[in-house]
């Protein structure tokens, strides 16, 4: 008899429109790292908020230790031992870092809250498993990636012996997911049991014991990853064979269709987060700027696309002086940006997504008429954008967006901005989340949109998508730019010498 700590039995879950899932068996065994993967909207994330007790259960049973559980909320799961790291963080975002960690677990005293040994228990965990964090720092003033640390750390604090990963890799450096690798490892050795959702076919070959494949919310089938190869399992995923060649001609770039100039941007502590940057972008190229996450990338980001202001410094775009233009105007232009963090700027989320495929274009005159928006036009609109990007969702263009999976509010996002028609596409970790064969589609729509004379500036801090697709890359570190390579004359090695500030050059 097999001794698996949790098992998911013929579990169902319907909600309006769709199944999510369809009578799916998953068993995990003691000490195991099982992965779980499948397309977006796969019903990966729902089958694993069930067993975290986010969600309930249409049919089918839950055991822990071979005997029936009920997990009706995240509560009965913690006192189970079994912890989560959400795709899209828990945090309370004025809270600190410290408190977010420790909260719903705090310590009191005659009703004072006690917090020197959580304090130190953290920073002990933090030092253990190699994720640097300031305790004293608001979620709301930190990144992404330090977001990511606080919620594994969350979990780590539980002491829970069953862990969920969900994505935990999509905010992470290189150098960070081969930490979080080793970490996993580690976590298995201790006789901890983790479940490992991701899309990186090349994770789970370097750290699965098996893999339970889901395809549109049906159980396909459970295998051992090191009698698997990647192409085997990425046909199990989308049922069809994934050619991972992308078809990228050598090509001439135009004119600077965007210009940077001594741009500086004030950050945290009297100090820059960008400093000086000077850069071109031009017609028919894919410029990328490659970073450990921190080093100014959001910032240069968020000045660039009007979110926030520069310190000194210029913007142009085709020529045109964009510095002090709205982000309205700077849309108008030509200017699209896929944001890296789709739910604070990417979407609307309690908008459907018709309405949010329109949120760049309903003021023009073939979506409103004397200042009304025309809303079949709003709906048509959708329906093209929903086909030619296979967005998926419950409701089509009703469904609400804050309930469609991660990927599928990724590829809502694209879809809006690529369809503006860009003369500039500022694209930061656009594959964030997507499965293999939505990541492939929007590699080919970026090196599109460069093929057609367009200029693209990705920020990515997967080292094999920036080898993939671009044609120059620019390292950035502490808010400079410190080295400039052509595409192909780049290494790992030597990228990531310059992204850890180890070697420095004037670019």
């Amino acid at each position: 008899m097999q001794d698996y700590i949790i098992e998911m039995l013929h579990i169902t879950k319907d909600f309006p429109g769709i199944r999510a899932n369809d009578d799916i068996t998953l068993q995990l065994r003691r000490g195991e790292i099982h992965a779980l993967l499948g397309e977006n909207g796969a019903g990966k994330s729902t089958l694993m908020s069930i067993l975290f007790g986010l969600y309930q259960a249409d049919r089918g049973e839950i055991r822990k230790d071979g005997k029936p559980v009920q997990v009706r909320n995240p509560n009965d799961a913690n006192a189970l031992g079994i912890g989560m790291v959400h795709q899209h963080f828990k945090l309370v975002h004025n809270f600190t870092v410290l408190e977010n960690i420790v909260l719903g677990v705090e310590t009191t005293e005659h009703g004072v809250l006690k917090m020197d040994e959580a304090r130190e228990k953290v920073m002990r965990l933090s030092r253990q498993y190699g994720l640097s964090i300031d305790p004293d720092a608001h979620i709301e003033d930190i990144t992404v990636g330090m977001q990511q640390r606080v919620e594994i750390l969350k979990m780590l604090y539980r002491d829970n012996q069953i862990l969920i990963f969900d994505e935990p890799t999509a905010v992470l450096t290189p150098r960070e997911i081969d930490e979080l690798m080793n970490i996993m490892r580690g976590l298995a050795q201790e006789g901890k049991s983790i479940l490992f959702i991701t899309h990186k076919l090349a994770e789970i070959k370097a750290v699965a014991d098996r893999v339970t494949v889901l395809r549109k919310g049906a159980y396909v089938g459970t295998v051992q990853v090191a009698d698997t190869t990647v192409e085997q399992m990425a046909e199990m995923m989308v049922g069809r064979k994934i050619s991972f060649v992308l078809d990228k001609q050598e090509k001439a770039p135009g004119q600077a269709a965007l210009s940077v100039r001594d741009l500086s941007v004030a950050g945290r502590h009297n100090k820059k987060a960008v400093d000086g940057v000077s850069f071109d972008v031009h017609q028919g190229e894919i410029v990328c700027i490659a970073g450990i996450d921190g080093n100014g990338q959001s910032e240069l980001v968020y000045a660039l696309t009007g979110l926030m202001p520069l310190q000194s410094g210029q913007v142009l775009m085709n020529g045109e002086d964009i510095t002090q233009y709205s982000i309205r105007r700077r849309n108008d232009l030509g200017l699209g940006h896929i944001p890296e963090d789709r739910h604070k700027y990417g979407l609307v989320l309690d908008y459907d997504l018709q309405q949010n495929l329109a949120l760049k274009d309903y003021h023009k005159p073939e979506m409103q008429q004397h200042g009304f928006i025309r809303f079949d036009r709003v709906r048509a609109h959708a329906e093209d954008l929903i086909s030619r990007f296979d967005i998926r969702s419950a409701q089509g263009p009703d469904t609400v967006s804050r309930s469609m999976s991660g990927g599928n509010q990724q590829k809502a996002i694209i879809a809006r901005e690529i369809d503006i028609k860009p003369e500039v596409l500022i694209a930061v970790q656009p594959t964030r989340g997507l499965d293999v064969g939505a990541t492939m589609y929007i590699h080919e729509q970026l090196i599109k949109e460069r093929d057609s004379g367009k200029a693209v500036l990705l920020i990515s801090l997967e080292l094999d998508e920036v080898f993939q697709l671009a044609d120059r890359i620019l390292v950035i570190f502490e808010g400079r730019i410190v080295a400039e390579f052509a595409g192909k004359e780049a290494t790992a090695q030597e990228l990531g010498l310059y992204m850890a500030g180890s070697r420095k050059e004037n670019a």
